[in-house]
């Protein structure tokens, strides 16, 4: 018996709703982004995110349900993201999710996110089972994880400042490229010169996998001001290409020394900036020589979208692992 879970997620600024089979197969995924709205500020406005959802969200749930073909009577239950994430934002996902959790009397589950980010990887790779190293890199987010089961994670490293994205966009609105970060980061610096600025790479004494990237953020800002100083040209595409060498660098080694300290012999990689060309590249290269295979979701999987927490509702649905009605966000939420 096929079990279709109906997954919802509204953390940030994507509202999606998927509709996913057996924890593998999406029978649908629809994601409203609202890119386009936040990039005149340089970054995602909470309220304005929320008041967003708050429109889209029974369409965007209409639409997936409609593009699978499925019924809601015929869903088994109703996955969706209470944490981490923007409280507004998750509060509108997780009141949809739990009015029709009410309406129906199916079963709602809570989904942690970056747990939905890991599962992206069960929906791109349907015989991929744990244990094995995820880097979960995005945003709000930079962990190492060890994935012991599909209920068991183990924290090998974590930014103890910004997470990997939020650098990514900082450093994109210092030098002129906009919102969001990432992506105009990649494309410039692939007309860049990787090597033309030796920005720092933390590495903690203490022997930690943890990540650093304020003190990156910082010594960019600090030569962008030396060159406006000087009058000099800056050069966009070497400072991108520089700037970006010097995160993906940290992320495969720590990545790399956390799966050989486990002895896996799979690396998974997750979150928006797993999306990053020079990460996918580097990681798979490096990984290479030492046995070690890396495995990736599609472009639209890194991003935050439904699937994925429809993915990750199953095995919590299978586990018995139901949420009560008064599940309420937690923007904090821990993982493990």
């Amino acid at each position: 018996m096929d079990t279709l879970i109906l997954g919802i997620e509204s953390s940030c600024d994507e509202t999606s709703a998927s509709v996913v089979k057996n924890g593998r197969y999406i029978l649908s995924n629809v994601i409203s982004s609202q890119v386009d709205l936040h990039k005149k500020y340089g970054g995602v406005v909470p309220e304005i995110a929320s008041r967003k959802h708050v429109e889209l969200i029974m369409p965007v749930i209409n639409q997936a349900l409609e593009e699978a073909g499925t019924p809601l009577d015929a869903i088994d239950a109703i996955g969706v993201t209470y944490g981490p994430g923007l409280v507004g934002a998750l509060l509108v996902g997780l009141t949809a999710a739990k009015a029709i959790a009410y309406t129906t009397g199916k079963p709602l589950v809570g989904v942690h996110h970056i747990e939905g980010h890991i599962a992206a990887n069960y929906l791109q790779y349907p015989e991929l089972e744990p244990p094995f190293v995820c880097l979960v890199a995005s945003g709000g987010h930079s962990h190492i994880v060890q994935v012991e089961s599909y209920s068991k994670f183990e924290i090998l490293g974590q930014t103890r400042d910004d997470a990997a994205g939020e650098a990514f966009d900082k450093i994109s609105r210092a030098i002129g490229l906009g919102y969001p970060g990432g992506p105009l980061i990649d494309r410039y610096a692939a007309q860049g010169n990787s090597s033309a600025v030796r920005f720092p790479r933390v590495q903690f004494e203490d022997g930690s996998l943890d990540f650093s990237f304020s003190g990156l953020k910082t010594a960019v800002l600090n030569h962008l001001n030396r060159l406006a100083q000087t009058g000099e040209q800056v050069n966009i595409p070497d400072i991108a290409a520089s700037f970006q060498q010097a995160v993906v660098d940290v992320l495969v080694r720590n990545t790399i020394a956390a799966a050989k300290m486990k002895g896996m012999g799979k690396i998974a990689l997750a979150g928006g900036v797993a999306a990053n060309s020079q990460l996918r590249s580097q990681m798979k290269s490096q990984a290479q020589k030492h046995g070690i295979e890396v495995l990736y979701p599609a472009l639209v999987l890194c991003t935050d979208n439904a699937a994925m927490i429809g993915c990750a509702a199953y095995f919590e649905y299978e586990r018995g692992n139901i949420s009560g009605l008064d599940l309420n966000a937690v923007p904090g939420l821990k993982l493990g």
